[in-house]
């Protein structure tokens, strides 16, 4: 299938959701402890329904024909530094490990980049897992700069 006839970019619904969690439950680097199992489905549906209700977040799938084969999620971001200019932060880029290598991370990156236009963003930023490196390869490939070390610290 060609990425770039049968390509859609479009909000995530409801019903996309088992193939977003699949995708996660999938990706053995990530670390997240994610799983298809059905007594987690709960968990997945309130995150889902935090992200739809927020006006400054929003969840995207790639899809090819009828399959979701990526995923990924947008939140603008405004901070006082930059004069308060706003950021798109983008989180949780997935493609489907079968799928990888067609040209939809380069699509969903530019239709997030896009929207941050829209939005009048100053910057698009990212964080990628350190042992990334094909994924860091291919986020400089389309222009992004390593700029900043990323720290975080688990709570539970």
């Amino acid at each position: 299938m060609d990425a770039t006839t049968d390509f859609e970019i479009r909000k995530a619904e409801l019903a996309d959701l088992p193939a977003i969690i699949s995708l996660f439950a999938a990706d053995e680097v990530g670390g997240h402890g994610d799983t298809t199992e059905l007594e987690a489905f709960a968990d997945y549906l309130a995150a889902f329904a935090r992200i739809e209700a927020s006006p400054l977040q929003t969840l995207y799938v790639a899809r090819l024909g009828e399959e979701v084969v990526g995923t990924f999620q947008t939140a603008l971001l405004t901070s006082l530094p930059g004069r308060g200019q706003p950021r798109l932060v983008i989180e949780a880029v997935q493609t489907r490990e079968d799928m990888r290598g067609r040209g939809i991370g380069a699509c969903m990156m530019r239709h997030a980049i896009e929207r941050a236009r829209e939005e009048g963003a100053g910057k698009v930023q990212l964080s990628s897992n350190a042992t990334r490196t094909a994924a860091h390869r291919f986020y400089e490939r389309l222009g992004f700069v390593r700029s900043h070390f990323g720290f975080h610290m688990p709570l539970k």
